[in-house]
């Protein structure tokens, strides 16, 4: 007996919710466990540079939360790019997580596996969403994840992913040491109002706070000069908002569905040539089946 695996992309931050919203898209790592070997076999054709062995983040993750599972032959196939700030590597530690919890017969609860994927990766803000589905606000504090799930308005997202990647540490390292007071209190403003338009159904309040973000963008901009333009060429077409996501170089643009055609034109005409991938939201999270 066969079992797959499947979890969403997911894009975080938002704007202002900094490490703490997510939203999980339609691109997908998925894993089909064929059975039991005496040594770790992954399969995949992702590059020389992912493992096909134990070293692999997914059996890695998997050993972790379960020393004494025995070793499996997998296969992986994945659309979520690697280092573009759509959650690449939340997914493998969120699919490492569910692997041992369904081979060990561990039946954690998506508590018990957010609190565990949180602590591996970090912050919660991609796997959250990842394990969940849908939108999510979460928070650690004290070692201690919360996570609550929403529902985001149904609209088109338009992924900007540009050739190269950037690696969340080199991201996170133009960031400041230390925000203002006063800059701290407005930037928690804006994300909790952020929250609260989204909640409601309030999408244009919402479109407007996710472009008002204090922690991170105007840090990273000399890694990421594409977000400014196609920013205003998102407004050109009344999109919602375009953030950047998670770490970048990612950009997301979120726009009715009848201008993303037009929308794309002049990303191209502009001279972007990254690629541009129309997503939805993925509502669904961490999907298991079994096939005899």
């Amino acid at each position: 007996m066969q079992m797959q695996i499947r979890v969403p992309a997911t894009s975080a931050n938002l704007g202002p919710g900094f490490d703490s919203l997510g939203i999980a898209v339609t691109l997908y790592l998925t894993i089909t466990v064929k059975g039991r070997t005496k040594e770790w076999v992954v399969e995949h054709d992702m590059g020389a540079d992912i493992p096909h062995d134990e070293s692999n983040m997914i059996v890695k993750t998997a050993l972790k939360i379960l020393p004494t599972l025995p070793a499996h032959c997998f296969k992986v196939e994945s659309d979520i790019p690697l280092a573009r700030g759509l959650g690449s590597s939340s997914s493998a530690i969120v699919a490492g997580i569910e692997m041992a919890n369904q081979l060990g017969k561990m039946n954690l609860t998506n508590e018990e596996k957010i609190q565990l994927a949180t602590e591996l990766e970090g912050h919660p803000d991609n796997v959250a969403p990842a394990i969940l589905g849908d939108f999510v606000v979460s928070t650690f504090v004290k070692q201690k994840n919360t996570s609550i799930k929403g529902h985001f308005p149904e609209l088109q997202f338009m992924a900007y992913i540009p050739h190269t990647e950037l690696l969340t540490t080199e991201s996170r390292e133009v960031l400041p040491q230390r925000l203002p007071f006063k800059e701290a209190v407005s930037a928690g403003s804006i994300g909790n109002a952020l929250v609260a338009a989204l909640l409601t159904g309030r999408t244009k309040q919402a479109g407007c706070l996710m472009e008002e973000d204090l922690y991170h963008e105007k840090y990273r901009l000399k890694l990421v000069p594409h977000l400014t333009k196609i920013r205003s060429i998102g407004h050109k077409h009344n999109s919602m908002a375009t953030y950047l996501s998670g770490a970048g170089p990612t950009v997301m643009t979120i726009i009715p569905g009848q201008e993303a055609a037009a929308f794309s034109q002049e990303i191209r005409e502009a001279g972007l040539t990254g690629k541009l991938v129309a997503l939805d939201v993925d509502r669904q999270g961490t999907f298991v089946t079994h096939n005899r």
